[in-house]
């Protein structure tokens, strides 16, 4: 089969390497499309500690595709069944997962993509937001995740403020549900008009879904006393400071909504397939650019880069 290599930063190639076989309680998956993730760019580029090269298929985790061997001991699953998984090497043709890590996808979802782990990752998200109706949710950073988690919030009856750079961005937010947006680019403009708009207190919950310092700071200062502060962004550059002084005097609480239970795991991604077979939430917008495999370089850079209009990458097979 085709796998992606990382032969070093920057670089990947396709080679061809053998297909990988189930074992005890196992599933392989010939794989339709696999997501493009932006906790991929930093490895691309080269960390510290990364070794080269990587693993065939690796740093793909989020993908879709149709059973077509299954281990022993597997029950539930069948050859030719259309399911989502959460597995971690499927920037390539086939991937092997757990078969308590897959779901199958319903008949309203065929032929269409199905990047289950950050829709899942979206609705766990959600649940640690705790959000409720009548509430002001600010979320600071309208990507993929961000813009799913404005109509999830608004659905839940809140009120969404969205923050983020690109006009095209404030537009997508718009589209999914929320009631105001703030250009993100001065730090002081943005908590005064926050606080215009909440009538000087702030709101009662905030979601980060950037993963870098300044947003991280940005949403401290917006949650309201006694609110809640989420920290979807993934944080893997290095350490943060924050201001555990305004934390404290605010009283707030603060959830790292990375989930790392495979039971919390799963129960979000069936609660987005569900959600998304129903037609309560249209991902398919988000969708912006689609990749091959021998592409996925591009589709890296372009998640790094965001080119006007780009929300998400996927590598289709």
């Amino acid at each position: 089969m085709q796998a992606a290599v990382l032969e070093a930063p920057a670089t990947m190639r396709v080679h061809e390497v053998a297909v990988p076989q189930p074992g005890p309680g196992e599933v392989r998956i010939r794989l339709e499309g696999c997501g493009v993730c932006a906790s991929n760019v930093e490895p691309y580029e080269g960390q510290p500690w990364s070794t080269f090269p990587g693993e065939p298929g690796g740093m793909g985790h989020e993908s879709w595709g149709v059973v077509d061997a299954v281990g022993p001991g597997v029950d539930g699953l069948a050859v030719g069944d259309r399911v989502a998984a959460l597995s971690g090497k499927s920037y390539a043709q086939y991937d092997v997962a757990r078969a308590e890590m897959v779901v199958k996808l319903p008949d309203a979802l065929a032929g269409r993509p199905f990047p289950g782990e950050p829709l899942g990752c979206a609705f766990n998200i959600f649940r640690r937001a705790d959000v409720q109706a009548g509430q002001t949710v600010a979320i600071v950073g309208i990507g993929f995740l961000g813009a799913v988690l404005c109509r999830l919030a608004t659905d839940a009856g809140a009120r969404v403020i969205a923050i983020s750079r690109r006009e095209s961005s404030l537009e997508l937010a718009r589209q999914y549900g929320a009631a105001e947006t703030i250009p993100m680019h001065d730090h002081y403009a943005i908590i005064s008009r926050v606080q215009e708009l909440t009538g000087g207190k702030g709101c009662e919950r905030v979601v980060e879904a950037v993963g870098k310092q300044w947003p991280l700071d940005l949403a401290g200062e917006l949650v309201a006393e006694g609110g809640r502060l989420v920290i979807a962004g993934y944080h893997q550059d290095g350490p943060r400071q924050v201001s555990m002084q305004m934390w404290n005097w605010k009283g707030i609480d603060v959830a790292n909504a990375h989930e790392r239970d495979p039971e919390v795991q799963m129960r979000g991604l069936r609660e987005a397939v569900e959600a998304v077979a129903s037609g309560r939430l249209d991902p398919e917008p988000l969708y912006t650019h689609r990749y091959t495999l021998d592409r996925l370089g591009e589709a890296l850079e372009a998640t790094r880069d965001k080119p006007d209009g780009f929300v998400k990458a996927l590598i289709t097979y």
